[in-house]
């Protein structure tokens, strides 16, 4: 898989190491492809990474679309980004699970997806947080208060997210017949910062209630 398509999706510690001006510059990276390109590149990524899936001996439900479908779709989604702030327009999240058979482990496999969604969406409003705090908009004390609130809310937030799109979905059988499951789920940006809004407010307003007037704003309410 393409290296620069996991850029948009960077886990909260190295999001916290980086600086905004390196996120931005990233994703700036992201915005040099058109459309087209865009397809293009997804689809004969999605081509190779099909094949090396199954090699490892990963193969799609019955009824579900083929592999490389899946991936080119995946790949489109992650290519997604809204030019006027830099962000994905959907949100990853990512798990496997194994389990005596295929229902279970696929279960397993979402709740573990939507708990790493929901960190994901934790780093994404960090970095709009950053963000005010790179363009003078919010007091770094504020922005450390903000960024805590963020953390404590992660929990809640996975309990608010809605329905999420199924990007990938795929298994393989294990020598003790047990059944291990990979998924990939994607959540509209737009659905995720709702979602974390009354979460973190909750959080904020514990703190200062000028915190929680300013997360309208923050979130691009």
């Amino acid at each position: 898989m393409a290296a620069i398509l996991l850029l948009a999706f960077t886990s909260i510690c190295s999001a916290q190491e980086k600086s905004y001006k390196e996120f931005m510059k990233e994703r700036k990276e992201m915005q040099k492809f058109t459309k087209d390109q865009a397809k293009e590149k997804a689809s004969k990524d999605a081509r190779k990474a099909a094949k090396q899936l199954q090699k490892e001996g990963w193969k799609v439900a019955p009824g579900s679309l083929p592999m490389d479908k899946q991936l080119d779709r995946l790949y489109e989604m992650q290519y997604e980004i809204d030019l006027e702030t830099g962000f994905p327009k959907f949100i990853k999240g990512e798990a496997m699970s194994t389990g005596g058979n295929y229902d279970a482990a696929k279960m397993q496999a979402v709740n573990l997806a939507k708990i790493e969604l929901a960190g994901n969406i934790s780093t994404e409003v960090g970095a709009l947080i950053d963000s005010r705090v790179e363009n003078n908009q919010l007091d770094p004390e504020e922005a450390v208060s903000a960024t805590e609130s963020v953390m404590a809310a992660k929990s809640l937030i996975q309990q608010k997210i809605g329905r999420t799109i199924m990007a990938l979905e795929i298994y393989r059988d294990l020598k003790n017949k047990n059944k291990e499951v990979r998924v990939i789920v994607m959540y509209n940006s737009d659905m995720a910062k709702a979602a974390a809004k009354d979460a973190i407010r909750e959080e904020m307003n514990k703190k200062s209630d000028k915190l929680a007037e300013q997360l309208d704003e923050i979130l691009g309410f």
